[in-house]
């Protein structure tokens, strides 16, 4: 018994041959060739993310140009009947349209969230402000508009729900 267990002893000391070694190599490039794949692909998934969220930012912005043209100039907003619906002076529609640029750069933000492209804790920051700036009267106001407009429906159902949960600071005002 001593005799076999010493010949398997002697038999795990001999040298691999070259044809165990080549074999052994040629796993290890396949493996980092596969693990470079897989962490390119995911480098691509990420790029593409980040353009994805580019490219809304700038609808976005575009939008919002749209916007500051009747800040600056109230009159512009005649140009389609169905923006003036319920603003009755120049003074309306600058706040009506000053409050959707404020919509419009939180939605760039809320967008980049839900894309995994900005940090939570910097989300939740625009969010808490977000609730105070849905309570104010001028707010309500434009999001009650029949004219008023969100082009992502996710995002106009999620301020909808916003500015329902959050109380108005005209109402808290008068309770206080």
């Amino acid at each position: 018994m001593r005799a076999a267990y010493h010949a398997a002893q002697g038999a795990n000391d001999c040298p691999m041959t070259l044809p165990e070694v080549q074999l052994i190599l040629q796993s290890i490039s396949s493996f980092a060739i596969a693990g470079g794949l897989v962490f390119t692909a995911f480098q691509f998934r990420h790029v593409r993310k980040a353009q994805h969220v580019a490219n809304f930012s700038k609808l976005v912005e575009l939008q919002m140009q749209l916007r500051r043209m009747r800040v600056d100039d109230p009159s512009i907003a005649k140009v389609f009947r169905h923006d003036m619906q319920g603003l009755e002076s120049a003074d309306d529609v600058r706040e009506y349209f000053f409050n959707l640029m404020q919509l419009s750069v939180y939605e760039i933000v809320w967008f980049s969230h839900q894309q995994g492209q900005i940090p939570a804790d910097y989300y939740r920051s625009w969010e808490r402000r977000m609730h105070e700036i849905a309570s104010e009267p001028s707010f309500r106001k434009m999001m009650a508009s029949p004219a008023m407009k969100i082009m992502h429906d996710d995002f106009q159902r999620y301020i909808r729900d916003l500015v329902r949960a959050v109380p108005s600071s005209a109402a808290a005002g008068r309770r206080g």
